[in-house]
């Protein structure tokens, strides 16, 4: 509107701008320094009942107005009757005039007087709350998606859905995991305290809408819900105030619902709006799908700690008066499972012999596993044959052969049985470098045995070695992953035979366990940190014990079984 048709008006009667003045598209009022209404146009008579010529603004306007008009004239005297034109230097107000929001636009006239223009500004702010509503809203649903995909883990995820729920949904927030055993998984929060957990043995159906939303049918309107008859369950502890509103909603998952969210507002809250609530059904999505997430995720984990509990290699220990002990380490640095593997079997009496298997499949990770399992697993069944290891490996060559599986693997074989205090080994070896036996006095010896690998060709040939362990001395079977490890000083060196045989001469008279820590440990330097394939290593050992004895007065050292 420009100013200079308003500074022109001075009442009326003034013809023309009388026309102007009447035709006016917003209420406008007029009123000199000391608060006096000079004019009213129509528009401004409608709006405000009590605006009239010579009414004071203090009955004629809303107080904000009326005071806006004092502050806007103070000091207003010479400058405005001397002709300076200040009209932009008064700033605009805002406020409420019944239902309405108006802005209020001061113009200063010649004589004075001050003209207030009145724009109804409700629908320009009413979009502007909505979309700022709606941009905190965007805001707070990536926040939660954010926070509720940070962890997989479902105990943590239900915690923090009903905090970020009571945080900014409502006062009290409840997350009812999916009926298990005839119990229910609660997850509780009040608005500012830490989310309390709990596992009760209630009925869904007492509060209504709970057990169709557990079943991830819609929710119910909230206005169905009568507060009065929550139960106690779902009140936390400790809550003092009187609930006004309840709202229920399904959390939505993958395929199968993931639980549901109660929403509890107090009487000093208002109730529950429907675009509250339709929001609250967005935020139970995320949340839905993220507690689907993490159950998945857990229920895959325990199947994979399940399943992978049969891989790991097993715990050794003494079989029948013989020491074994094992190492493995995994290609991967996050692996626990890969191609290598070894099984000790014990005979069915101490005069039997035990069998102990290591091997190698063809690859590493996963799949190597898998077939590592299968070959361990056929074994098992073929335990009892174990006294003919060429016929064992004639049929687990077979059934690698008939597999879908198109890897090979290498195995070597030892029956182990103690006689007195000594240990005597039946050793053959399927493709696999031989086994290496360290001796009392340092030396080690290399095992002739050799054999065609497994699950490659439709026959093959081994053979057998036999050798005793006297008392201290060990024989080590170990894969590949050792002697072809690479690293050194130039960082492509092979770790090789000679470098492990040395290591071993040095291990002379030590347990077995300590042989295999001993070699893991240098193979671990060679690489430093850098890639490998799959170690894996056991250690038969006969058992050394001393008794002492006098003899003419002096002590000596008498090693027996």
């Amino acid at each position: 509107m420009a100013s200079s048709e308003v500074v022109s008006v001075t009442g009326p009667e003034q013809g023309s701008t009388s026309g102007l003045w009447a035709s006016a598209p917003c209420p406008a009022i007029v009123a000199d320094a000391v608060g006096t209404v000079l004019e009213v146009n129509p528009a401004a008579a409608l709006l405000l009942a009590g605006a009239a010529p010579g009414a004071s603004m203090s009955d004629a306007v809303p107080g904000w107005l009326a005071r806006a008009h004092r502050e806007t004239t103070v000091g207003v005297g010479p400058a405005a009757r001397d002709g300076r034109h200040t009209e932009d230097l008064l700033p605009s107000v805002a406020g409420r005039i019944a239902t309405h929001s108006y802005e209020a636009y001061p113009t200063l006239r010649q004589d004075g007087s001050v003209v207030w223009w009145l724009v109804d500004d409700t629908d320009r702010r009413i979009a502007e709350e909505a979309l700022a509503t709606e941009r905190e809203r965007t805001r707070f649903l990536a926040e939660a998606s954010n926070v509720l995909l940070a962890s997989l883990n479902t105990d943590r995820c239900m915690a923090a859905t009903a905090r970020l729920a009571a945080e900014h949904l409502a006062d009290v927030a409840v997350v009812v995991a999916p009926p298990s055993g005839g119990k229910l998984s609660l997850a509780l929060s009040i608005e500012g305290q830490d989310v309390t957990r709990a596992l009760i043995a209630a009925d869904p159906s007492q509060l209504p809408g709970l057990s169709e939303a557990l079943q991830g049918f819609p929710p119910v309107p909230s206005r169905w819900i009568d507060p009065a008859t929550l139960p106690d369950w779902i009140v936390p502890e400790g809550f003092a105030g009187t609930i006004q509103s309840v709202v229920v909603t399904p959390l939505p998952g993958h395929g199968v619902p993931a639980g549901a969210l109660i929403l509890l507002r107090t009487i000093d809250h208002a109730e529950f709006r429907e675009n509250e609530e339709v929001f609250a059904r967005l935020f139970a999505a995320r949340a839905g799908a993220a507690l689907s997430a993490s159950r998945l995720y857990s229920e895959q984990s325990a199947i994979t700690r399940t399943l992978m509990r049969d891989l790991l290699p097993p715990r050794l220990q003494r079989l029948n008066g013989v020491d074994i002990a094992g190492g493995y380490r995994a290609a991967g640095v996050n692996e626990r499972v890969g191609g290598d593997f070894y099984d000790a079997h014990p005979g069915s009496s101490a005069d039997d012999e035990s069998l102990v298997v290591l091997g190698d499949v063809c690859g590493k990770g996963l799949d190597a596993a898998v077939l590592t399992g299968k070959i361990r697993n056929t074994l098992q069944a073929l335990m009892p044959m174990a006294d003919d290891h060429e016929r064992m490996l004639q049929l687990l060559n077979g059934a690698l052969l008939t597999s879908h599986h198109t890897r090979f693997a290498t195995l070597v074989m030892a029956s182990v049985q103690r006689t007195e205090n000594q240990v005597r080994l039946r050793l053959t070896s399927a493709g696999h470098p031989a086994p290496l036996v360290v001796r009392m006095d340092g030396s080690v010896e290399e095992i002739p045995t050799h054999g065609t690998l497994i699950g490659a060709l439709p026959a093959i040939e081994v053979t057998s070695i036999e050798t005793v362990l006297q008392p201290g001395e060990t024989c080590v079977l170990y894969t590949d992953g050792f002697t072809e490890a690479r690293g050194g000083p130039v960082g492509d060196e092979l770790f090789g035979d000679e470098r492990l045989k040395r290591a071993l001469s040095e291990c002379a008279g030590m347990p077995g366990e300590a042989v295999v820590e001993r070699i893991q440990m240098l193979a671990s330097q060679w690489v430093r940190g850098g890639g490998h394939d799959d170690m894996a290593a056991i250690a038969i050992s006969a058992p050394l014990t001393t008794h002492l004895s006098a003899v003419n007065g002096h002590t000596r050292g008498r090693y027996t079984a």
